[in-house]
């Protein structure tokens, strides 16, 4: 029997779950269906299928230390994480997780699937992944059709060919159909919807790239053999990769080879990807709401309400989505949520950094909360992890007064290094070479003063960092 190697393709931005998915948190890294994250979720899902390896997760360099840091926390050891330099679509990601495949196993066979699903059947899911993999050992390019049963206008559509079985050719892909099309679909029982989920051995894949879509092929691989390996990573070839074009894996491969086949999946999958879908994958109350967090409603009804750091309250409402984040608060209609992704727009072209950032940023000792700010001075709520350590930096604009609220903090502050406990405080002069690190074993809180000219985060100058970052790189 081939290696089965779970691929995770995690380099998404779920802009339409905007504000809670962001372009540096996106929601593949967020818990909105269980106390796991999308990721995490995914990643044990995978693990279930019988005789499945360590994934392979390809994603956004921006993304790394969150993606490494959960699934270590699950208890997973990723067989490779690769981190992607730039966006081109599916199938050049998955060309550099099937290189990576046959480095481990020369017979691997990929189970290749997005970060930011939903399946609530796992079981019926990993059923059906041992099937699949049964079938690419023959050769066979597998993609999971998802059993249709409402009319939907935001998934593409696969239609069936004839076949005794369980998995069938695949006679036609279809984008986005009118609600008058899906209907008929629906109907026929011989259309499912696009999954994005792939089953295949990772040879098969590159022999059929090859044949159909060599110039990715070509670039794949000229940026996979120039990666360097960096910590938990393997850094892609920015320069090769770059040159690559953008493809999915359907028009790729999976429209043009003979090799296609469509293996129906009832699973309770969705794609989560508005806040109307999020809507309908969890459970709702008497009145049709989903609440989450601190909530409270009156004469409301088939509502989606959200709250992460404060009261939330609704009075009236029917059908509405609300949403609130520590810096951010949207209202709208559930009919018009496929919008918010032209709000964000609107943020980015503003240069808004709501677009890209939450206001707790994460980094790989911990995180940092912006709670203030004002003109010459913000105040920031620093948690590093237990063994966490910041980088040994200096700035040239702005001093810095550390108060340790709980924890215990080793502080360098040039030739001197010296431990502070909860309630004592300490002082960074601008131009002072510093560096907090967590010796402990609980997280460390501390509270950070910054005073200056100039704030910004592109005032770092490092000198040295334990998780390889250079310059302002996050």
């Amino acid at each position: 029997m081939s290696s089965l190697i779970p691929v995770i393709l995690s380099g998404g931005a779920g802009t339409r779950l905007w504000p809670l998915s962001r372009e540096m948190y996106p929601k593949q890294l967020l818990a909105l269906t269980s106390k796991q994250t999308m990721l995490q979720e995914t990643a044990l899902r995978l693990a279930g299928v019988a005789d499945a390896l360590a994934p392979i997760v390809v994603c956004n360099e921006a993304h790394r230390f969150t993606v490494a840091e959960q699934i270590r926390a699950i208890d997973i050891g990723a067989a490779a994480i690769l981190l992607e330099p730039a966006g081109r679509n599916t199938a050049p990601a998955v060309a550099l997780a099937a290189l990576a495949a046959l480095q481990i196993e020369s017979d691997a066979v990929l189970i290749v699937a997005p970060a930011d699903h939903v399946i609530r059947d796992t079981r019926a899911f990993q059923r059906a992944a041992k099937v699949a993999a049964a079938l690419a050992e023959q050769g066979k390019l597998v993609t999971f059709g998802i059993v249709a049963h409402a009319p939907e206008t935001s998934y593409g559509y696969i239609r069936r060919g004839a076949g005794p079985g369980p998995a069938y050719p695949v006679a036609e892909f279809i984008e986005k159909p009118p609600l008058d099309l899906a209907s008929q679909f629906v109907a026929s029982g011989d259309y499912y919807w696009n999954s994005g989920m792939f089953v295949f051995a990772a040879a098969r894949y590159l022999e059929e790239l090859r044949a159909f879509a060599p110039d990715i092929l070509e670039a794949a691989t000229a940026a996979f053999r120039a990666a360097t390996s960096d910590l938990d990573f393997v850094r892609i070839d920015k320069a090769a990769f770059e040159k690559c074009r953008g493809e999915s894996i359907d028009y790729a491969v999976m429209e043009k080879t003979r090799a296609a086949v469509v293996l129906p999946l009832d699973a309770g999958w969705s794609d989560v990807g508005s806040w109307s879908s999020l809507f309908d994958a969890l459970p709702a109350d008497e009145e049709g709401n989903v609440l989450q967090g601190d909530v409270l409603v009156h004469d409301t009804h088939d509502c989606y309400v959200h709250s992460t750091s404060r009261l939330v309250a609704a009075v009236g409402m029917d059908d509405h989505i609300i949403v609130e984040t520590k810096d951010a608060v949207l209202v709208a209609p559930k009919g018009r949520v496929q919008d918010v992704k032209e709000l964000v727009a609107v943020l980015k072209k503003a240069g808004r950094p709501e677009s890209a950032l939450h206001r707790e940023v994460f980094r790989p000792w911990g995180s940092y909360d912006s709670i203030d700010a004002g003109e010459r001075f913000q105040v920031k709520r620093l948690t590093v992890k237990p063994g966490g350590v910041l980088s040994l930096q200096m700035h040239h604009h702005r001093a810095e007064h550390w108060i340790v609220v709980s924890g215990t903090a080793r502080i360098t502050r040039d030739d001197k290094t010296f431990l502070l406990s909860e309630n004592e405080s300490t002082y960074i002069p601008i131009g002072a070479t510093h560096r907090i690190e967590n010796p402990g074993k609980v997280p460390l809180h501390l509270i950070e003063v910054q005073s200056g000219s100039y704030l910004g985060e592109d005032d770092i100058v490092r000198f040295e960092d334990n998780y390889g970052r250079q310059g302002t790189e996050s």
